[in-house]
């Protein structure tokens, strides 16, 4: 149905001519409904109406008088229908859309359209009112177009009617091919599924009006791959067999058709769709050999893989599940097999070791099954495959084997008799039947406390103490001796361990307690202290420690608990501090061993002053009484005796202290040349830019220099004769002087050189007599006399002997 709008009535402009009797009639137009009609049913329906108005009018009309007329302006309307075209005119342009007319009678009047697309789609003509399409309408673009209609006085441009809006419906033809949503469409469906069983949906859609019959009505045709599959109106596709077996064709590409209702013309659209079988569990594996041959040496460990049986199976691995089992031959204990489903591969493990002299060959058959194979899409022949396994166990050197494992032995400490424990044995398991020798490799603790012999016997060097180490752990290797005497490379280990046993040789010692007090006026049964010990050997089952006091006239007593413990009491009451302010208590201590032992141990007491409540007030100090082993004083001794002999070396060794007057000389007789040695380092070596002499000596008590030749310049006595060697020294000063102040070489001024440090190439340190006549040093001098004559006279003023020559 279509609705044509409801607009307000409109009065022509003029009034009624009684004369001509033409009436003008108001039409008021409301609502109809068209529903796909044409435009010759819709101009047949306002020739009727107009007409059956007219008919109305003119039976009003004699009521009607002249008297009665009067100037009021009559109501107009705007006259048209809704306006309808089809898409797609194959006619040439402009298409005619319809017409808007008014009841205005205006010679004047011009009709105007406004609205989206008006004036460039749709034009009005201005005195007809006629409404043209200037371009080819698509309804899939757009079915609907909303117009606004006016009419104008060209004149002023003034509105004749009330604005009035309008909608041009566009009328579908079928002229668009239904589309798939997607060019390739996926689907998957068990192998062997039952005929109709659905795969997937596919969608095509069309873009004409689905309201208008068979426009947009799409069917679906399997046009490659009909003879497997098929597809019914809605896109959904389903099977059309019963035997779709994935082993043989896993994917399967067919191609849809989609067209418009049946009886419709119109181009189809197709699209491909892949089909994948998933699959199921409906194949037995099947041996690709009958018999399978493997070679293994005899030294394969337990749960190594001797070799793989190859099984076929074309199921996908998730569903393969192949179990073997042994159908004739019994070495199921042996051998076991484990299947793996990625490789359709069952692997051969041994489970347990295997011995080439025992057997040296295994043949065996098996089955391989599946016991979760869906039997009503089992198709095949039978379902058991059997194989045959030939497994050949090769002969290895194997390294020797011992007969036991671990081995123990026990022994009684102190034991100097026992000098033999045992012995451990290995022997070679080849065929060849080698000699063995045997060797410790590893002993904890640390020592020479157990001992192997090359043919396995376990020894005691010496007998073993408990209290050291209660068990021993060695490791013996036995290795075979090879026919050119040789020992193999392969050996084998055997841990060897070893138990002490307990002997009561150690007498059980008191654990001290802490500075044991007690208050000068304690009372009788006061307990002072509690006592305990310790042993070294084992704990005897049969009872505690004894405790006793080992002498009965003390103010002390000694009350036992029985619990390894004993406390010490006050006897008497009352200690005196002015007479004993410690008190010496030796304790007696026995264990229950077999012989028993015992030690006495002593216990300082210190008597201290205490307050009213019994809380010690003052105690002197003194040092804790511990027990010092011999060893111990033994030790103290050596340190003290080696620190005396340490003192006497260094006291023989200090050189007697040398002065001048020593040698015989007084400090007058020697005369330097003193220098200020200003230069760091170098020692004798730095006084090479200066030129020293040597100071002539003259002769004493009229013996003459030595006869050989000199280094220097010697320089001859001045004449005369002096009685004294005062004398002789100031006349050979003042020459000196003389010559120095007439020597053009020398400095014009004296200067004074100061051998403080000789630097780090000297090993006599320092050279210099200032302050020496009282030097204690400890360097000896004696290498001097080595140096020559240069060093002569310092060699004779600090050597050790002195010489009879004094030279200058």
């Amino acid at each position: 149905m279509s609705t044509f709008p409801k607009e307000e009535s409109v009065l022509a402009k003029g009034s009624i001519h009684p004369h001509d009797g033409v009436v003008f009639c108001i039409i008021q137009q409301r609502t109809l409904w068209l529903q796909k009609m044409d435009h010759v049913v819709l101009l047949f329906s306002l020739l009727f109406a107009l007409a059956f108005a007219d008919r109305e009018s003119q039976k009003k009309i004699p009521s009607l008088s002249l008297n009665n007329a009067s100037h009021k302006r009559p109501k107009r309307d705007w006259i048209w229908n809704q306006m309808h075209i089809k898409e797609e005119i194959d006619a040439p342009l402009p298409h005619h859309v319809g017409k808007i007319t008014s009841s205005v009678r205006n010679n004047n009047a011009k009709y105007i359209i406004e609205g989206e697309f008006a004036n460039t789609i749709f034009k009005v003509e201005e005195t007809s009112g006629d409404v043209y399409a200037f371009e080819r309408l698509d309804r899939e673009k757009k079915a609907e177009y909303e117009l606004t209609a006016l009419i104008i006085d060209r004149r002023n441009n003034q509105s004749l009617e009330p604005p009035s809006k309008f909608i041009i419906k566009v009328y579908d033809i079928n002229d668009n091919v239904p589309v798939f949503v997607q060019k390739v469409f996926n689907g998957s469906v068990p192998e062997m599924s039952p005929v109709g069983t659905s795969v997937t949906k596919v969608t095509a859609v069309d873009a004409d009006d689905p309201t208008v019959s068979g426009h947009a009505t799409v069917t679906y045709q399997v046009i490659k791959g009909d003879e497997y599959f098929t597809i019914d109106d809605s896109g959904v596709i389903s099977t059309t067999r019963p035997d779709l077996d994935r082993e043989t064709q896993s994917t399967y590409e067919i191609i849809v058709k989609a067209k418009d209702a049946p009886g419709t013309s119109g181009d189809s659209s197709t699209a491909t769709v892949i089909i994948t079988l998933s699959d199921i569990n409906d194949n037995f594996p099947v041996f690709k050999h009958s018999s399978f041959h493997f070679k293994v040496p005899e030294n394969i460990s337990v749960g190594g893989e001797v070799g793989r049986v190859k099984v076929e199976d074309v199921d996908e691995p998730q569903h393969r599940n192949t179990k073997y089992s042994f159908v004739r031959g019994d070495y199921r204990d042996t051998f076991e097999i484990v299947a793996n489903p990625y490789t359709n591969e069952g692997i051969i493990r041994p489970k347990k070791p295997l011995d080439f002299e025992k057997v040296a060959e295994y043949r065996f058959d098996i089955e391989a099954t599946d016991p979760t194979v869906d039997l009503r899409y089992f198709r095949a022949g039978g379902s058991r495959s059997i194989s045959t396994v030939t497994i050949e166990v090769t002969d290895v050197d194997e390294p020797p084997v011992f007969t036991k494992l671990p081995y123990e032995f026990k022994v009684m400490e102190n034991d100097a008799e026992v000098r033999t424990l045992g012995s451990v044995w290995a022997h070679d398991p080849d065929a060849a039947k080698r000699k063995i020798r045997f060797t410790r490799r590893r002993a904890s603790p640390n020592g020479d406390y157990i001992r192997v012999s090359d043919t396995g016997i376990i020894q005691l060097p010496k007998p073993l103490d408990r209290e050291f180490s209660s068990s021993y752990n060695i490791t013996v290797a036995a290795q075979e001796i090879l026919e050119d005497g040789r020992l193999s490379d392969r050996e084998s280990h055997a841990q060897v361990h070893v138990i002490v046993g307990d002997e009561n040789d150690n007498a059980p010692e008191l654990v001290y307690p802490e500075e044991p007090r007690v208050c000068e006026n304690a009372a009788p049964g006061k307990v002072i202290v509690r006592i305990s010990a310790t042993d070294k050997d084992e704990q005897s089952p049969r009872g505690f420690f004894k405790y006793s006091l080992a002498t009965e006239d003390s103010n002390f007593s000694l009350i036992e608990n029985y619990d390894n413990t004993a406390n010490i009491t006050v006897k008497y009451g009352q200690f005196n501090r002015e007479l004993a302010k410690i008190h010496y208590l030796p304790v007696i201590i026995s264990d229950n061993g077999d012989p028993e032992l015992s030690s006495t141990n002593t216990l300082v007491i210190s008597v201290c002053k205490c307050n009213e409540k019994g809380n010690f007030t003052f105690c002197e100090e003194r040092a804790k009484q511990v027990g010092v082993s011999i060893q111990a004083l033994v030790a103290i001794f050596i340190c003290i005796f080696t620190i005396i002999v340490l003192a006497m070396l260094l006291f023989l060794k200090k050189r007697h202290k040398k002065d001048l007057s020593g040698q015989g000389r007084s400090v007058a007789e020697i005369h330097e040349q003193l220098v200020r040695y200003d230069e760091e380092g170098g020692g004798e070596m730095d006084t090479t830019s200066y030129d020293v002499s040597v100071l002539n000596s003259v002769r004493r008590n009229g013996v003459k220099p030595e006869a050989m030749p000199s280094l220097y310049a010697q320089v001859q006595k001045p004449p005369g004769n002096t009685t004294s060697g005062a004398g002789e020294m100031e006349t050979m000063i003042e020459e000196k002087k003389n010559e120095a102040d007439n020597d053009r070489d020398l400095l014009p001024y004296d200067t004074l050189h100061i051998y403080g440090y000789e630097g780090a190439e000297s090993i006599a340190e320092s050279l210099s007599s200032l302050q020496s006549g009282s030097s204690d040093s400890e360097v000896d001098y004696d290498f001097l006399n080595d140096w020559g004559p240069r060093f002569k006279m310092l060699a004779e003023l600090y050597g050790s002997e002195p010489s009879e020559d004094f030279v200058y």
